[in-house]
């Protein structure tokens, strides 16, 4: 794991701390949203990027500290999100903030599965609640759980709860109270699994004594110890190995053999043991023989999860979505273009003409405003996407990709950090954490920013909307735009499998690991949730836009600005302000003053660096002005458009149609249009595979604790993207 300067989570002293666990799909984060509120911190745990969330809850004996640990199966880590949990829930000294407390969020659906977790922590020795959640989708599915009963079975504390309708909350917070309250000498450590393994635990542990009088090293408690004799290679054993040497890597062999040759395998021994307790006390649960049913998610299972039907199901839903964020996207739109023009007007209006005026309108409301235009396209993108996580069809995507993924070289598993990557690529990047084989993490890292991130989806809509036609198919139910957009999108998952295979064959050459997925029940989204991921993408959106394509925005005014004088531009503008004359002599005027804005921004730096440069883009089909907004571009994709709009605003091309109509009129000095459906597409395609984002490249530098790989994606990607741009305009050159 990756080592990084720790960002610290600034905590109340004295405040109990509740540690927050549970499979994944058993609704955990939403308990914790629950419990906490809006009083979440966020920072990284002690030594790892693992992201540690953490949140103040109130009790009626007062606050306590609620930890939401990554989800894990089991206490076996293998990935380095479980891991952390392990270390969270078992004291261990890279994680130096103990709890006092374990909540563990089981899913009623699936309770003799997430019992198995339950019986590990029964033998932590702590005090542990368990939070039965989802009991209303449980009883709306005939299900009777006696939740007494089972607290008796279990010999804890057991709570119902439904977190996404905030039903038991308030009895879990009574529960956790009076828990904290009890002396850890009431807790004793439960012994699920048979004699004889506790036995060879003894054993080892003596032979660790014999070593620990000669070395002085401390000794495990009796939980680890347990688990460095059942997990081969884990965590654990590499920790012991580490600490007493070669003579206890002996030992714990010969034990784990003599065990072997007793009861079987390790790892059958302890899952037998932990399901045949977990069977033993549901035996009495469940009310008038009420068990899980399942059939209506069989049966869309069967559709969905279809190798040939659940893709074209797969393709449907893409279709729907993109053609979804054309059609309830345009008014809002329209009511932010109306918006940014009557600001425009406004301050014209108030301001002489000059540099500030220039600086507002120009820089920061054609960069600004040329950005947030898309919010509401953005919103309903992830508006989609938080839906079909929600209601639980992402697992089956990740499922039915799972077979055509591993032909080159990524597992199923790959999936979600990949979808995630079509938000942000950063979390996409981080996602990648849950793939345990390093050679599948890596390769995953390295193809996740080439899905098409929220930032891209601007530039291709501006393009789109300037030279894409408005054609319908299917009485209209499909457009031609919304075609061109989902192939871009598809541009970026087509390129990323040769990518993987390239790697996996070279320098990731191994094996994929199997893929095992725990499908969640369908369940209708919870509108709170979706609503709240919508508001955190929108906000995240327009906070990046008020911060770096605001800076960016002046920047490349500054750029265009210097070091002309503008004084016969400002007194053609004093003119047109206050014209009176016929509608032909305002027309020469508008003529001679983008003509003067035009020459001043070709002087310009900005001018001078694009002329510079546009040899080298020439091939793609580009000007100098698509050039400079590519390299002004590389902070953020985005940053394209405001450039694009402070270029067109500076020379005076944008002031009367907008930017899109800007595009379409803008000409060489011959009269040929810059702007062409060709050279639209070479555009699109660039930055469907380019590595314009600082952010991703930090990212995948922070994942990887090496130089190499983030200067790796950067090159292969510019390469990737120059050519495939290349390629695009000459072919659709000669094609349209």
């Amino acid at each position: 794991m990756a080592s990084v300067p720790t960002v610290s989570v600034a905590e109340t002293s004295g405040q109990d701390r509740v540690a927050l666990v549970g499979n994944p799909n058993t609704g955990k984060s939403t308990l914790f949203n629950a419990l906490a509120g809006m009083n979440v911190r966020t920072g990284n745990y002690p030594g790892v990027t693992i992201e540690k969330k953490t949140g103040v809850c109130e009790l009626e004996t007062g606050k306590i500290t609620v930890v939401d640990l990554p989800g894990t199966y089991s206490l076996a880590p293998r990935s380095p999100d479980e891991l952390v949990a392990v270390e969270v829930l078992t004291d261990h000294v890279t994680q130096p903030d103990g709890v006092n407390l374990i909540v563990c969020v089981v899913n009623a659906l699936l309770l003799q599965r997430n019992l198995f977790l339950v019986s590990q922590l029964l033998e932590l020795g702590k005090p542990v609640v368990v939070a039965l959640n989802m009991i209303d989708v449980a009883k709306s599915r005939g299900m009777e759980i006696d939740v007494e009963r089972l607290s008796t079975q279990l010999g804890v504390p057991v709570v119902a709860t439904s977190a996404a309708k905030r039903t038991g909350i308030d009895k879990l917070k009574t529960v956790v109270a009076e828990q904290l309250k009890t002396s850890p000498e009431q807790h004793e450590r439960s012994r699920i699994l048979p004699p004889e393994f506790y036995a060879s635990v003894d054993r080892f542990r003596d032979s660790l004594i014999a070593t620990d009088e000669a070395s002085d090293a401390s000794l495990p408690d009796d939980y680890l110890l347990e688990r460095m004799v059942l997990d081969r290679g884990g965590a654990p054993e590499l920790q012991v190995i580490r600490t007493y040497g070669d003579s206890a890597a002996e030992s714990l062999a010969a034990i784990r053999e003599d065990l072997t040759q007793a009861l079987g395998d390790p790892i059958d021994i302890e899952c037998n043991a932990r399901y045949a307790w977990a069977k033993a006390k549901l035996d009495s649960v469940f009310k008038n023989d009420s068990r899980p049913s399942s059939r209506v998610t069989d049966r869309l299972d069967a559709i969905l999860t279809h190798r040939v039907m659940g893709l074209i199901c797969f393709v449907i839903m893409m279709f729907i979505i993109f053609q979804s964020i054309y059609t309830f996207a345009a008014w809002p739109m329209d009511l932010i273009d109306a918006a940014t023009s009557g600001i425009t007007d406004a301050v014209c209006s108030l301001m002489e003409p000059g540099k500030l005026r220039s600086l507002i309108t120009d820089g920061i409301i054609a960069g600004v405003g040329g950005v947030l235009i898309f919010l509401p396209q953005i919103a309903l993108l992830f508006l989609f996407l938080a839906l079909l996580e929600d209601c639980g069809y992402m697992a089956r995507a990740a499922f039915l990709v799972d077979r055509i993924m591993t032909t080159f070289g990524l597992s199923g598993k790959s999936f979600l950090p990949m979808m995630s990557s079509f938000a942000c690529a950063v979390p996409g990047v981080m996602a990648s954490r849950v793939i345990e084989n390093r050679r599948d993490r890596f390769a995953t890292i390295m193809v996740a920013p080439l899905m098409s991130c929220s930032a891209r989806l601007p530039v291709y809509l501006l393009l789109i909307a300037a030279f894409i036609p408005s054609t319908t198919y299917f009485a209209g139910w499909l457009s031609l735009p919304a075609i061109v957009l989902m192939s871009m999108y598809l541009v970026g998952v087509v390129a990323a499998i040769p990518v993987a295979w390239i790697l996996k064959k070279t320098l990731l050459r191994g094996e994929v690991a199997p893929f095992v997925l725990e499908l969640p029940e369908y369940k209708i989204p919870s509108a709170k949730v979706v609503l709240s991921r919508v508001w955190a993408a929108s906000k995240a959106f327009v906070i990046r836009a008020g911060t770096l394509i605001f800076a960016a925005s002046i920047l490349i005014w500054f750029a265009g600005f210097w070091p002309g004088d503008h004084t016969n531009q400002y007194r053609m503008e004093a003119q047109l302000d206050s014209f009176q004359g016929t509608a032909d002599a305002r027309q020469t005027l508008i003529a001679d003053l983008n003509a003067e804005s035009s020459r001043l921004l070709e002087d310009s730096i900005l001018g001078r660096t694009g002329h510079l440069i546009e040899p080298i883009v020439r091939p793609l089909g580009w000007d100098w002005k698509i050039g400079v907004g590519v390299l002004a571009s590389f902070p953020a994709r985005e940053v394209i458009i405001s450039t694009l709009g402070t270029i067109y605003s500076l020379g005076g091309d944008a002031e009367e149609e907008g930017l899109v109509g800007a595009l379409q009129a803008s000409t060489y000095d011959d009269g040929t249009p810059v702007y062409s459906v060709p050279v639209a597409l070479s555009v699109m395609v660039f930055f469907a595979l380019c590595a314009q984002c600082v952010s991703t490249l930090l990212v995948i530098r922070r994942e990887t604790n090496s130089l190499f790989w983030p200067c790796l994606s950067f090159s292969y990607m510019t390469l990737l993207a120059y050519f495939g741009a290349w390629l695009t305009y000459a072919v659709s050159s000669r094609l349209l």
